[in-house]
């Protein structure tokens, strides 16, 4: 390892100095990184000869437009950016200047962000927030100084466009009188992935809990049928009396897995002997990605574009929108994988280094997800939150989601759910267990070992050889952020100190996520002075992993190193994880504060930083006007519809959700002579951070030819058929929606049921009865995600069979 670090006592000194500016505010950074670069900007976007302060002013000119991809047989749209799926690699020094035209010859608004650049607020690429929008037919020019070096990249940050191909690599080359260290070959890496479907259905279908079908199409729906299959049904049933859905790492079903735009790409010109350089980001909107290598061990020398003290490991996860600089040796003459593959196993994306035999990466067997939502009912409480922990977990410390690979041993996922129960106080109360400062301290009485929650080895099988039946076994390591430290100190002063808590929590069912339960356009903005530091601590209330990022600005990722915690810009936020980070106030402006993840961003997990007198931002004429628009964003409209046409009925259900919590329900069911129906419309507003109730108003009309009694004795068919209505909707144990309201007429009514029940992974369920003694049973088998066989049996219109349409 020690040939990979700088080896001149002013090189040290250089690697200091930038952060002591930054300690004094100094605004931006120039931290010195471990990286290299050997390939040049081709001639078209080479560099213009203007001499800047330090450097060159380096010019380049991007073209998007609408294009049309094919991976899968069918044509979808994608952007493209100078003719390609993705943006090509830009190439600077630091201390240059950058002059980026973004020229747009798309239909729509769009706009670029440099993803971890330290640059003017004006620059930074948020539409409405810090840049304005750069509208159809317009060119937009990005001048900023390089006051970095090491792997950064860019993207859309308009609507959903980063999905569809907006983004690319930047790479800062050290100064000159700084060289990069030399490798055989240096290789931009952006790591993606690839939908068929629009990206803004996409958006639509989570909002309204309408990923039935993907569920399908990935073999992930946790049916009662397989759970009976594999010994699991009473996993099952204690997972839906906690009203949680099925167990799942990754949202969004994905045709395809990419690396540089394509599924697998060949770098032949390599030999034995030679050293690679990887610039890894992970471009994905959504999925995060195991790294492994078919020719041995993976050496990480940078993270978020800042130099790290080199550390071996065989694997690592990438967080979305994180970077990595990895260094591979080619061990002989043949070619090896360099394999990306999803976190929920779902596919994968290949380099192939050198030339001659194949050698192939470890493959990572499909997840054992019901020992997954085994783990998840015993850390969730019947509220919806985490189990109160013992101890404080940090810093990527255990992978909860070890319990569902197959490739680990029984006995090591055993430990594993051991240690949560244990840290979840349900064996040993009277340990004593915390954390400092990222290490983990525990007293006497504990009787937890030290040696196996060491998360820095991970004990599994050997899958070189692709022989699932082995008991050959080997250590393999992965990374964690407590391996990650700093060449150089990067601690903080300890006075003028903000300090802020965020929880960050949310909900599949109607895809809310926020901090401290609230999202960015139910937030005020977080007011910070320039010159403080913020301390900023956050605990992951939720089963879902969180990429937070920070604009304009790295922090330290306080870990177990100490003084020389990594700086970053991104962290992983794993489920029931508490982490800190700190920062230097020393910007102007407003700064966007989210997770990563597309969706999540989009349904509103956010917060805006903004700097107590901030000089006016050049690109935003009216600031109150455009933040408006800016929350606008995340305040989804989307709605979901279904139309039963069956032999015995017609029924009908829509349903609009308005931003986080606002929701309207309507419902109609008929004979066929239009002379027997009931139809209602209901508006109500969510409640709680789990959303379980749903207090609402609207109205019901029916007409009928029964003149039977309710279970309360009143008329079924009131004196007035069109009656107002007031009621609340709330989930129960086993995802059962209960009705009760009243109508102006002083008529009770009671409602149960339940849509979807998932019976096996095609067949769903569902059944509604109400106090008018009223009942339906019905099935569905899902034919592809618009169209399902249906049957039911009706109290009102007896048996029948059709077609289920769903949007």
């Amino acid at each position: 390892m020690k040939d990979f670090k700088a080896d001149t006592k002013a090189n040290r000194i250089l690697k200091i100095l930038p952060f002591l500016f930054l300690m004094f505010s100094v605004q931006g950074f120039s931290q010195d990184h471990s990286m290299h670069q050997e390939k040049k900007a081709d001639s078209k976007n080479d560099e213009v000869g203007t001499i800047s302060f330090g450097g060159k002013t380096v010019r380049y000119d991007l073209y998007v437009k609408d294009t049309l991809v094919n991976f899968s047989g069918k044509s979808a749209r994608a952007i493209a950016t100078n003719g390609k799926l993705q943006a090509p690699t830009l190439y600077f020094k630091e201390g240059d200047t950058a002059e980026i035209y973004l020229h747009n010859q798309l239909k729509e608004n769009t706009g670029l962000h440099w993803h971890g650049v330290i640059l003017p607020n004006e620059m930074d690429g948020v539409p409405y927030l810090t840049t304005k929008e750069v509208k159809p037919g317009e060119t937009h020019l990005y001048k900023f100084s390089i006051s970095q070096n090491g792997t950064y990249w860019c993207h859309s940050h308009e609507g959903t466009q980063e999905q569809i191909g907006m983004n690319g690599i930047l790479v800062f080359q050290k100064r000159e009188d700084q060289p990069d260290k030399k490798f055989d070959a240096d290789i931009p890496v952006l790591l993606g992935e690839w939908t068929d479907e629009n990206p803004k259905q996409i958006m639509r279908k989570l909002h309204m809990d309408q990923g039935n079908y993907w569920a399908v199409k990935k073999g992930t729906v946790q049916s009662y049928s397989e759970a009976v299959k594999v010994g699991h049904f009473g996993t099952k049933l204690l997972n839906e009396w906690k009203r949680m859905e099925a167990m799942d790492v990754s949202d969004v079903y994905y045709n395809n897995f990419l690396i540089n735009g394509a599924v697998s790409s060949d770098y032949k010109n390599l030999k034995a002997g030679d050293k690679v350089h990887l610039r890894v980001a992970n471009g994905g909107s959504s999925s995060y990605f195991w790294l492994n290598y078919g020719g041995g061990k993976i050496t990480v020398i940078g993270n978020d574009g800042n130099e790290v003290e080199p550390v071996e490991v065989d694997h690592l996860i990438v967080g979305v929108s994180e970077t990595y600089d990895i260094v591979l040796t080619i061990p002989e003459n043949k070619s090896f994988e360099f394999r990306s593959t999803s976190e929920d196993r779902q596919g994968h994306a290949s380099l192939w280094l050198g030339n001659g035999d194949k050698i192939e990466a470890p493959t990572l067997p499909k997840l054992m997800l019901f020992e997954g939502m085994k783990m998840m009912n015993g850390m969730m409480e019947m509220s919806g939150d985490m189990k109160p922990m013992t101890m404080t977990m940090g810093n990527q410390m255990m992978d909860m989601n070890e319990v569902m690979y197959p490739e680990i041993p029984e006995s090591q996922r055993m430990a594993t759910m051991k240690h949560m129960n244990e840290m979840m106080g349900m064996k040993d109360k009277s340990s004593n267990v915390k954390m400092d400062h990222g290490e983990m301290t525990m007293d006497s009485n504990t009787e937890m070992d030290h040696s196996k929650i060491d998360m820095d080895v991970d004990m599994t099988v050997d899958h070189s050889m692709h022989n699932m039946g082995t008991s050959d076994m080997k250590t393999i390591k992965r990374l964690n952020y407590n391996m990650l430290k700093s060449p150089f100190k990067t601690i903080l002063p300890d006075d003028n100190v903000k300090e802020l808590n965020f929880t960050l929590e949310g909900n599949m069912r109607n895809y809310l996520w926020t901090l401290d339960n609230k999202t960015v356009a139910e937030s005020d903005k977080i007011l910070i002075k320039k010159g403080q530091v913020l301390r900023i601590t956050m605990y992951n209330n939720s089963m879902m992993r969180h990429p937070m990022h920070l604009h304009g600005h790295d922090f330290r990722l306080v870990n177990s190193q100490g003084e020389y915690s990594p700086l970053k810009n991104v962290v992983d936020m794993a489920p029931m994880e508490t982490n800190t980070i700190e920062f230097a106030a020393n910007q102007d402006g407003d700064w966007f504060f989210h997770c990563h993840i597309l969706y999540h961003m989009m349904a509103g997990m956010g917060k805006v930083f903004t700097y107590e007198n901030s000089a006016p931002n050049s690109q935003i004429s009216d600031k109150e006007s455009s933040y408006s628009k800016f929350l606008s964003t995340n305040r989804m409209i989307s709605t979901t519809a279904m139309l039963d046409v069956a032999s015995n009925k017609l029924h009908f259900e829509n349903m609009t959700m308005f931003g986080a919590r606002w929701m309207n329900v309507n419902e109609f069911h008929s004979n066929y002579k239009f002379d027997h129906y009931e139809g209602s419309v209901k508006v109500g507003r969510f409640v709680g951070k789990y959303q379980w109730a749903m207090p609402y108003v609207g109205f019901r009309t029916n007409k009928t030819h029964d003149m039977a009694k309710t279970w309360f004795g009143q008329n079924v068919m009131p004196e007035n058929q069109n009656v107002a209505i007031a009621g609340i909707r709330y989930i129960l144990p086993f995802l059962i929606t209960a009705d009760a309201n009243v109508d102006h007429n002083g008529k009770v009514r009671l409602e149960l049921g339940r849509e979807g029940i998932p019976i096996s992974p095609r067949i769903r369920g569902s059944f509604a009865v109400n106090s008018d003694k009223e009942f339906d049973f019905g099935l569905k088998y899902i034919l592809q995600k618009w169209v399902s066989v249906s049957t039911n049996y009706d109290s009102e219109f007896g048996f029948g069979a059709g077609l289920t349409f769903m949007y």
